[in-house]
């Protein structure tokens, strides 16, 4: 993943509490707390070149006094995350998540100041260890096996300038892009590294690359009209069966990918045989089960695409079209959401009426 992190493990405590005074009541000071809080340019490799040791420990409680009774609550420890982080225990067990900037997860609970409840003893603050996952947060997710012309695609419709050569591992960090439209919109769009046969069982980039697609809205699978061979020891795959495969990998990591609106790019449309192709893909679509060959390869829900786009990224065909289909998807779905949201509203005033 070169310099690339979306995995941090770190050390979090709360504050100690202040002791309290037993003579005259008084109570001690409630230890700092540890905050985790979203913030836009951050990245997790920015965390970790800071605080090389990876520890967040807040301030301890004042103890209670003649001058000040009631003790001083310990100073919080804040740590800025990006966006789109989940927290994690270490047993793997989600414990929050930040998708937003703003958005505060409390990490790590100060201690009690001692009292008459705890006869006078401070409280020593939570402490555990947590894992910042993230997951790339993009309004589309570009996928497809290595070598399908993913990052040109992403060059062409965006303002992003990935690593682009002619062997199959280009990306092996994920590259965001944004397409920028005449009235101003902008949409995000993220080229994950390329997918392998048996990603799902964590070959390859498997799950960095699978987590990833968790968090687009969409999927736009990019797909090699002439089909696809990793190596000279692997199998030729046709543009077929390379989409049978992308599904199945989806599919066996995690069914619901298979219920985000997809759109299917058919790249490299300026080579030599691509047109003949692509009409006995269009055949193979229309009627796979006539076309099916081994059982494992077979995903058991298919991806219902909502357009399919013959593309060239090296000759241009096809791009302005994929950008408003693009565009409208989204549309789409964002008016889906508003409704969905509308009906709900009208629901919860018709029932507290």
């Amino acid at each position: 993943y070169g310099n690339f992190i979306d995995d941090l493990r770190l050390y979090v405590r709360g504050g100690t509490g202040g002791m309290g005074y037993p003579r005259l009541g008084g109570e001690g000071g409630r230890g700092g707390d540890v905050w985790f809080i979203a913030r836009e340019r951050t990245t997790l490799k920015s965390i970790k070149d800071r605080y090389p040791q990876k520890r967040f420990v807040a301030g301890a409680g004042a103890n209670s006094s003649v001058k000040a009774l009631k003790g001083k609550k310990g100073e919080d420890c804040e740590v800025h995350v990006p966006p789109g982080i989940s927290v994690l225990c270490d047993d793997g067990k989600q414990i929050g998540e930040l998708n937003a900037a703003g958005e505060r997860f409390l990490a790590a609970r100060g201690g009690l100041g001692g009292s008459l409840a705890t006869n006078f003893m401070p409280c020593k603050g939570q402490r555990r260890i947590v894992h910042l996952d993230l997951k790339l947060i993009a309004d589309v997710g570009l996928v497809g096996f290595p070598n399908a012309g993913k990052s040109s695609l992403l060059s062409k419709i965006s303002h992003a300038k990935p690593e682009i050569a002619n062997y199959a591992f280009t990306t092996i960090q994920p590259e965001l892009g944004k397409i920028m439209y005449a009235d101003y919109k902008q949409i995000s769009v993220a080229d994950l590294p390329g997918l392998i046969e048996g990603a799902h069982a964590n070959k390859g980039m498997g799950h960095k690359f699978l987590k990833h697609v968790e968090r687009t809205k969409q999927l736009l699978l990019v797909v090699d009209i002439s089909g696809f061979q990793l190596s000279v020891k692997t199998q030729f795959r046709t543009a077929f069966e390379t989409i049978l495969l992308l599904t199945k990998e989806l599919e066996l990591y995690k069914e619901e990918l298979l219920t985000k609106p997809a759109v299917l790019a058919i790249n490299k449309m300026d080579l030599p045989c691509a047109k003949d192709n692509l009409n006995e893909l269009m055949k193979q679509l229309q009627n796979p089960q006539d076309f099916l060959l081994q059982e494992e390869m077979i995903p058991e829900n298919t991806l219902e695409f909502k357009d399919l786009i013959p593309i060239s990224t090296y000759t241009g065909e096809g791009i302005e079209e994929l950008k408003a289909c693009i565009r409208k998807s989204i549309d789409e779905e964002a008016e889906r959401e508003n409704e969905e949201y509308r009906k709900k509203k009208l629901l919860l005033l018709q029932t507290s009426e």
